[in-house]
């Protein structure tokens, strides 16, 4: 089979700028380029921090995604806070991670493409530790004729309860992927995942909890079954931002796949927490930046940033420097403030501030974020793994 494709694809990626671009002089945030990613890194530093302190408290690991920063300068500070390696959800961002300095990477979602499966065999002789789920006999099938025998390629078996979208559900089936990577040279057993993405904005927080131990007690018979057999999952690893408090106290889990809570974004805010209607959780960090361009009537202000600006599954942005403001999605490249009632009209030509809707896939419209401290800019942190969709 020709793999020119994937090879040349992977090459372009290794090619990809990964190292910080400090500024001489910090630019006022009033002066950069919009619409323009923000990210506090003060903000950003004591999320980091939260997540470390309260999941090692516990005496829980953190596995964070890298899907939600696509940044390699990001994924080494996870590390350096203990993190027990970073998650991707592509081949590509696995090896973009990976070419960065990323050592402990685990891929998220099955391979089903040789070519795929030869990048990865060769990612696992390049990083510290390479694990990726299966939840087929096809896929793992797959691997075993992909890796060398002295590779270490971690196989997870991805478990699914009740999202239907990866994963497998017959545990005769997880016992033979189990036993398959037990005894195929190159590959290592290394333990289960369970992801329920689809609980991870449930509101209120009661019914979320409820039903994510509910599903993970049925994943906790099974990692026990697989023992029975013989199989000890060293990793057993899932959840997310929105369960990390409630997977936090179930006992199998060794660590949590938490994501959205370097940046948090409104979807998340608006699922409840603990204390409250608001998930406050963690700070906002991430920002998007539009300047005021336009005003059609009184009352209705223009911005430079629509749908390439900021991407959304249900929600809008939310103003963070103007109270009583409604945005609107107006195309593309334009967006629309509804001022209300006695709000004061900001001047055409300032800059605007956002609270994004969905923070994973607006870093992915952005080449850069810029890395920001008292309304200033300091430096350029590249997005190194945007656009990573294979």
């Amino acid at each position: 089979m020709n793999h020119t494709g994937f090879e040349l694809a992977a090459d372009l990626l290794r090619a990809r700028p990964s190292r910080p671009v400090h500024l001489e002089t910090a630019v006022p945030i009033e002066e950069l380029p919009t619409p323009a990613l923000l990210l506090d890194a003060d903000a950003l530093e004591r999320n980091l921090q939260r997540m470390q302190e309260f999941l090692v408290g516990r005496g829980k690991g953190f596995r964070p995604h890298a899907k939600t920063h696509k940044c390699p300068l990001i994924a080494a500070r996870q590390l350096d806070l203990g993190a027990a390696g970073v998650c991707a959800a592509k081949v590509s961002e696995a090896v973009v991670l990976v070419n960065a300095g990323v050592g402990k990477v685990l891929l998220t979602s099955a391979v089903m493409t040789p070519a795929k499966a030869e990048i990865l065999a060769s990612l696992s002789l390049e990083a510290e530790r390479l694990d990726v789920v299966v939840d087929s006999d096809e896929g793992l099938a797959l691997l075993a004729r992909a890796v060398s025998p002295d590779s270490d390629l971690g196989i997870l078996v991805d478990v699914d309860v009740a999202m239907g979208r990866t994963g497998t559900r017959d545990v005769e089936q997880m016992k033979a992927l189990a036993d398959a990577a037990t005894v195929t040279p190159g590959l290592r057993f290394r333990g289960v995942q369970h992801y329920a993405g689809h609980l991870m904005h449930t509101a209120p927080y009661e019914k979320r909890r409820d039903r994510s131990l509910t599903l993970w007690q049925t994943v906790a018979g099974i990692v026990e079954t697989l023992a029975a057999s013989g199989f000890h999952s060293e990793v057993v690893t899932g959840g997310g931002t929105g369960t990390y408090d409630i997977d936090s106290e179930v006992a199998c889990i060794t660590d949590l796949q938490v994501g959205s809570y370097i940046f948090m974004d409104q979807e998340y805010r608006l699922i409840g927490g603990r204390e409250g209607d608001h998930f406050d959780d963690f700070e906002i960090a991430l920002q998007v930046a539009a300047t005021a361009i336009s005003q059609p009537v009184p009352g209705v202000i223009t911005v430079d940033g629509g749908y390439k600006a900021f991407a959304s599954d249900s929600v809008s942005p939310v103003p963070l420097d103007l109270a009583d403001t409604e945005y609107r999605f107006a195309g593309d490249e334009h967006g629309v403030l509804l001022l209300g009632s006695g709000s004061q009209e900001p001047l055409l030509g300032t800059v605007q501030r956002f609270i994004t809707p969905h923070c994973d896939p607006t870093v992915n419209l952005y080449d850069y974020y810029w890395l920001c401290s008292n309304g200033f800019a300091t430096d350029m942190w590249p997005i190194t793994a945007r656009g990573c969709s294979w």
